[in-house]
């Protein structure tokens, strides 16, 4: 597994998603939509439709596990060799390194031009907080946020469960996460459907955060901000975030940039003020989205090295 899990980040790193090879989180994503029509045809209320949010994801998720299991179930059945390489894609597809640098890097990039406008309009296709309104340090802490938020959801995780149960549990975890990003909202549509997702969004990604904290503290002491600053912004800091997970590498990245991450967010309009991660020893500046994506990088590193060996000693 070890050997297929290196290949899979080797083939995200140079190939990506191809836009015209179809992506199975999008068929995920169809799956919870059209399991979302059928709860709500079948009920609208309050009680009814936390039942039957529960009883979505444990449909999705186990149509998705069987589903990644069959496709390399049935490979192996027409050569082994063609097994390894469905294991390999689906692997792969579970996984955003070159995804995250190309959307980070398209926000950085206008911004070393001085181009705001197209910065905004790049940011927005990576975050869900209103970006028409944002000025160059609020691009900049957009990005940086992001980078270091989907460190954990995009490539971290993934790569745990991967360690753990092959293409399967991992290619789970991403329907769990894509039935957060899609029904688990606390508004008013969502509140009672997306609850079970959101609470299982919640739990699996605990783990792999707090693995993600011990990466980065292990970096430290390469980083401009040090391993003091670090330690001080995950002990401290993250824990504000509403997020029990996602605080962990914004703090940490705050703390190894030596920049201040958080404050106010608007979404649809509405406010959100979100806790204020690290100090503000360096102001942001573009080159700090680089920087992020190196310590992405740097930490996917580090986990991948830490599963060969724990598979290793394990055996």
């Amino acid at each position: 597994m070890s050997i297929l899990i290196l290949g899979a980040v080797i083939i995200d790193l140079v190939v990506g998603d191809p836009r015209n090879i179809p992506h199975p989180v999008i068929l995920i994503g169809k799956l919870i939509s059209w399991c979302e029509t059928v709860v709500r045809k079948i009920t609208g209320k309050d009680l009814g439709l936390r039942i039957l949010g529960l009883l979505l994801v444990l449909v999705v998720c186990g149509c998705t596990y069987l589903a990644t299991w069959w496709l390399i179930w049935l490979a192996g059945r027409v050569h082994i060799y063609l097994a390894v390489a469905v294991h390999l894609w689906l692997l792969s597809t579970t996984l955003a390194l070159k995804g995250l640098r190309q959307h980070a890097q398209a926000v950085a990039d206008p911004l070393a031009r001085g181009d705001v406008i197209t910065a905004r309009q790049k940011l927005a296709l990576i975050v869900g907080r209103d970006t028409h309104h944002l000025d160059q340090r609020e691009i900049i802490r957009g990005a940086v946020e992001t980078v270091a938020e989907n460190t954990v959801d995009g490539i971290i995780s993934p790569l745990f469960y991967a360690f753990l149960g092959g293409a399967p549990l991992a290619m789970t975890y991403k329907a769990i996460n894509t039935m957060d990003s899609m029904i688990g909202h606390k508004d008013e549509r969502y509140r009672h459907l997306g609850w079970a997702a959101a609470r299982l969004d919640d739990l699996v990604n605990y783990l792999p955060a707090r693995l993600t904290a011990i990466f980065y503290l292990l970096l430290a002491v390469f980083t401009t901000g040090g391993l003091k600053n670090v330690a001080r912004a995950i002990w401290y800091d993250a824990p504000k975030h509403p997020s029990p997970n996602s605080g962990i590498p914004e703090a940490a990245v705050a703390g190894a940039l030596g920049v201040q991450l958080g404050g106010v967010n608007y979404y649809r309009g509405k406010i959100s003020r979100r806790a204020l991660m690290g100090e503000a020893k360096r102001p942001l500046t573009y080159h700090h989205i680089q920087q992020a994506l190196d310590l992405t990088y740097a930490v996917t590193a580090l986990a991948v090295a830490s599963g060969v060996l724990v598979t290793y000693l394990v055996k």
